[in-house]
């Protein structure tokens, strides 16, 4: 489904990625893992062209992206549910979701019931203002307002920043039944044990670069990702 190769990404004179190539095949769940700062969010921010890439080819269902503006990305079936829950605050819930279908001419009320059905505290809450939201809900709003695009790859950042276990958990089973029901997955996460639980493959990002890749299974074994990533009970 999606191809980048030998990606080269700038801030300015700071080299941010460095030759990253990654794959993601229709229905899997990926995850990009790797600390703070690593590039995660700017391998997303690339792919769904918030940011240019300088060089390298990233190909979407076989049409060339690279160079596509942002609203075309999501026409063509791509959407990012951003780091640190950026809903509307000033609209109600339902204003969010809506603000999520604004590429979509049909099928809007469909989409909609399939929002509630996956998050059904929106449905409760559909007359709130976004800002009134918990941290978790606020989250919920954020995929559910992605989904409202009806992406074909769902780019995810950081779902469970911020939230207590219990939320996390629940997070992480809407993004397996998500998945479950069709929609491909890339997941940038910091939660590296539960992202890799939840996903078919692995990439680890350090200092802009791919380090390594491997199936999940095989990541969780290796001694160098238990070690940097996966804490004390993974030892």
């Amino acid at each position: 489904m999606l191809i980048v190769k030998n990606l080269n990404v700038f801030y300015g004179n700071i080299q941010a990625l460095r030759d990253v190539s990654l794959s993601v095949e229709t229905n899997e769940i990926v995850t990009l893992i790797g600390a703070n700062g690593a590039g995660k969010s700017t391998l997303l921010k690339t792919i769904s062209r918030v940011l240019d890439a300088a060089s390298g080819e990233m190909i979407f269902l076989d049409q060339d992206i690279r160079k596509l503006p942002a609203l075309r990305v999501v026409q063509l079936g791509i959407c990012q549910s951003p780091e640190g829950r950026r809903v509307f605050p000033e609209m109600t819930v339902l204003e969010n979701l809506e603000m999520g279908a604004y590429t979509r001419k049909t099928g809007y009320k469909e989409d909609l019931e399939r929002v509630y059905r996956i998050f059904p505290v929106l449905e409760e809450r559909k007359n709130q203002l976004a800002e009134t939201l918990s941290g978790g809900e606020q989250q919920m709003l954020t995929i559910g307002r992605a989904l409202m695009s009806r992406p074909k790859l769902l780019l995810l950042d950081e779902p469970s920043m911020g939230l207590a276990p219990t939320l996390v958990k629940t997070i992480f089973e809407i993004i397996k039944t998500i998945n479950g029901e069709g929609t491909t997955v890339l997941l940038v996460e910091q939660n590296a044990s539960m992202a890799l639980s939840i996903a078919q493959r692995g990439y680890v990002i350090e200092t802009g670069k791919i380090v390594l890749k491997d199936s999940s299974e095989n990541l969780v074994r290796n001694s160098q990702v238990r070690e940097a990533y996966l804490g004390k009970r993974f030892q």
